[in-house]
């Protein structure tokens, strides 16, 4: 029976030396903060033309994550290819052959998924917080501000949510193309547009990826944002019982089909 340090091991080396999944995390690195950085510095030239609510209601450090929105993408593409690589490559049959105890193959990928993911998060949101802060001039805040220490450590979370939600519904479909088919389109089409069309935004509120990016937010309305029915804790804790629901059809998948 193989170890289960020998398997966080063998999990880690497909991670680190696939160079898709690698260069996915530097991509969620760099167009987060990138973004961020662009859209602070144009905010700080043009605060002066923002309406009146939208000045009361500025977030600087929502501002700083402003590139989430692409960044996320790499997340979900990562989240998808350390899954969906092991089925398009027929190596989940070899995976499965050396570790038969599914639970353990699973737990293991999603640990050694988690941990870089995790990892990538924490960089690019102190980066894109420092950098983003440095560009708004007088308009930006400090990191010992209340709630926004809560905010970068909560953009990282996010981040890592959204991959470990990703390689849930990965190991439901079986399929890289499939995941990335449905999950692109739900997080940049049909939870924006739901998000901002009046008596569907309730429900929308509800979304992985609406909840979850409360914990982002220093100012609840900000930009003059229509607020949410909780808080930015229990937005996240919302996000974190769909990553659960994921991975448990993910795992209950892989344990009851065929290679």
């Amino acid at each position: 029976m193989t170890s289960v340090p020998a398997v966080l091991r063998s999990e880690w080396t497909k991670i680190r030396t696939v160079s898709s999944t690698v260069w996915t995390l530097i991509s969620a690195l760099v167009v987060t903060v990138a973004l961020g950085a662009a859209l602070s510095a144009v905010l700080n030239s043009t605060f002066a033309e923002l309406p009146e609510p939208q000045q009361a209601t500025f977030d600087p450090t929502y501002t700083s994550f402003s590139g989430r929105v692409l960044g996320q993408l790499a997340m979900v593409v990562f989240g998808v290819l350390v899954v969906g690589s092991e089925y398009s490559s027929g190596m989940i049959r070899t995976s499965l052959a050396a570790v038969p105890r599914r639970g353990t193959f699973f737990f293991a990928k999603v640990l050694m998924a988690g941990v870089p993911a995790l990892v990538v998060g924490l960089v690019t949101s102190f980066l894109a917080f420092f950098l983003g802060q440095a560009l708004l001039g007088d308009h930006g805040t400090g990191i010992g501000e209340p709630n926004v220490l809560r905010a970068v450590i909560g953009n990282a979370l996010y981040m890592t949510l959204i991959a470990l939600f990703s390689m849930g519904v990965a190991a439901m479909l079986r399929s890289s193309i499939l995941s990335l088919g449905i999950l692109v389109p739900f997080f940049f089409l049909v939870s924006q547009i739901l998000a901002a069309v009046p008596g569907a935004k309730e429900v929308a509120h509800y979304f992985p990826d609406q909840a979850g990016s409360r914990i982002l937010r220093v100012v609840p309305d900000a930009m003059n944002s229509d607020a949410a029915p909780y808080g930015p804790w229990g937005g996240l804790g919302i996000m974190v019982l769909w990553v659960a629901a994921a991975l448990l059809g993910g795992f209950l998948v892989l344990r009851k089909r065929d290679a």
